[in-house]
């Protein structure tokens, strides 16, 4: 994906979750975030962006805090409060020149680059939440969906070490509406991934965004079809869960 397309998935994800917040009130549950209610989960999305517009707005290669202000409003009014800062962001990520050095948790990249992306699509999985407790939760488009399967393997699993996935073992994972194949080998430096067609002990068949919410921790595994030694699947899912 674009940078374009980044922005664009991250302003529309802010705005459908704030509509789904608000339909949903702040007092209702969020079921895929088990503990959590509407109002958990703004003030959540509301210290993300922060975080990120002041990582960027400042250029800071240094870590900043992560840290909701305490001053922040109190019922109906923190959707707006966070639609709001939703709205700064999306501005000051559109502004920042992407090449730019900023601090991330990224090994690779150190770059304005990441937060876009990374924001796009943390608030896309946000966004299921929130129209889940509303009740009406749309899948992702499929594009955000292959892109944040990309994300999580070659951005969250090098954080999660070795034991997300035994030595030799293998997982295909295989998008049926998009160009998205991934192969993930255990190692143990590490899983390994590789976008391919090739067999695994297990492979797991889906829409994009089932496959993406799948390792989020959305959707269960019965949502995507499983072939061969589905434990293998359900054990890296539960090792890898962020």
């Amino acid at each position: 994906m674009e940078i374009h397309d980044h922005l664009d998935a991250l302003a529309g994800a802010s705005d459908a979750a704030a509509d789904a917040a608000a339909s949903a009130g702040i007092d209702a549950d969020v079921p895929s975030c088990p503990g959590w209610k509407v109002r958990d989960l703004l003030l959540h999305m509301a210290g993300g962006d922060l975080w990120a517009r002041t990582i960027v707005e400042t250029q800071s290669v240094q870590r900043v805090a992560n840290d909701v202000p305490e001053d922040h409003p109190e019922g109906e009014a923190l959707v707006d409060w966070y639609r709001e800062g939703a709205h700064r962001l999306v501005a000051a990520l559109g502004a920042v020149d992407p090449a730019v050095s900023v601090w991330t948790f990224s090994a690779s990249d150190r770059t304005a680059r990441f937060w876009i992306r990374r924001r796009a699509c943390e608030t896309t999985v946000h966004r299921y939440d929130a129209q889940l407790a509303a009740g009406d939760a749309e899948p992702v488009d499929a594009a955000v969906a292959v892109d944040g399967v990309d994300e999580f393997t070659t951005v969250f699993l090098p954080r999660l070490g070795a034991d997300v996935l035994p030595d030799g073992a293998t997982i295909h994972l295989h998008a049926t509406d998009a160009d998205g194949e991934w192969l993930l080998a255990g190692s143990p430096d590490g899983v390994r991934v590789s976008r391919e067609h090739a067999k695994g002990d297990v492979a797991a068949r889906g829409r994009a965004s089932d496959l993406y919410l799948f390792l989020w921790g959305r959707v269960p595994q019965s949502t995507l079809e499983v072939f061969g030694d589905a434990a293998v699947l359900a054990a890296f899912r539960d090792a890898s869960h962020i």
